[in-house]
């Protein structure tokens, strides 16, 4: 089997795939300050507790946009899996013609998403595809219907934006993220609740029409990320939502490569 692993700035998503199908996938939490060592002990009890031998993975792909981890995660596939991963960044041969300005400049995880939603959504169709990727920040990205990468957008997470109203605004509170009641708050809460989220759900929209207008007028739409499920079935624009894009977006990388 294949260990893949997202090394992302709010999570390290990990999954065992066999073959195509994914078996068990897993979130925790990104502490850049994890020692090798800490890391390990999660990952094999995280296999333990799916009842999955650490013996059955023979090979290891990951990706990051964390540099303090990628190390670390090098040094933890190395001591407990006895396995160097292949490590995906801006510089890999992942089979996607790559039309950014300065290629190497892209992040590890758009490319990734870009491959896994062309095949999954666009090729067969043959349509541009947008993946909308809700982390961290909020990136979009557009891939061509002959399947080449071109760019995208980057906007603040909405996380980060609950954040910053949280330490710039002194009478602010902290909130949660999450679907309110009402577009008109009748609290400070729930005022700021559906700010963060409606404002998103206003900036997907309109950020996905431009996109697909300058697309050609036809496009694929598909969401992944910690927040897709909360904020994509609110919006008609996006059309799939795919939470664990990236992680076979890794496992075709790795296969081209291996090939």
């Amino acid at each position: 089997m294949l260990l893949a692993i997202d090394v992302g700035n709010t999570n390290i998503v990990l999954g065992v795939l066999d073959g195509e199908t994914l078996v068990h996938g897993w979130r925790l939490a990104t502490v850049r300050e994890r020692t090798a060592d800490e890391l390990g002990i999660w990952t094999c009890q995280l296999f333990e507790h799916a009842r999955i031998d650490t013996s059955v993975v023979g090979d290891i792909v990951m990706a990051s946009v964390v540099p303090p981890l990628t190390g670390t995660i090098v040094e933890m596939a190395q001591r407990y899996f006895g396995q160097t991963p292949f490590v995906i960044d801006g510089n890999t041969d992942t089979g996607m013609p790559n039309l950014y300005g300065t290629p190497s400049e892209v992040g590890a995880d758009r490319l990734v998403n870009g491959v896994a939603a062309f095949e999954r959504y666009g090729r067969a169709a043959g349509k541009a595809v947008i993946v909308v990727d809700f982390g961290t920040a909020t990136t979009f990205d557009a891939i061509s219907a002959r399947g080449e990468y071109l760019g995208g957008v980057i906007c603040p997470g909405v996380q980060i934006s609950a954040d910053a109203l949280f330490q710039r605004a002194s009478k602010l509170p902290r909130v949660e993220i999450q679907k309110p009641t009402r577009v008109i708050g009748r609290s400070t809460v729930g005022s700021m609740q559906s700010g963060l989220f409606y404002g998103y759900i206003g900036l997907v929209e309109g950020i996905v029409r431009r996109m697909r207008s300058e697309l050609g007028g036809e496009a694929v739409s598909v969401a992944t990320g910690g927040l897709s499920e909360l904020i994509a079935p609110e919006t008609s624009v996006i059309e799939a939502v795919d939470r664990d894009l990236t992680l076979h977006g890794l496992r075709m990388i790795w296969e081209r490569n291996r090939r």
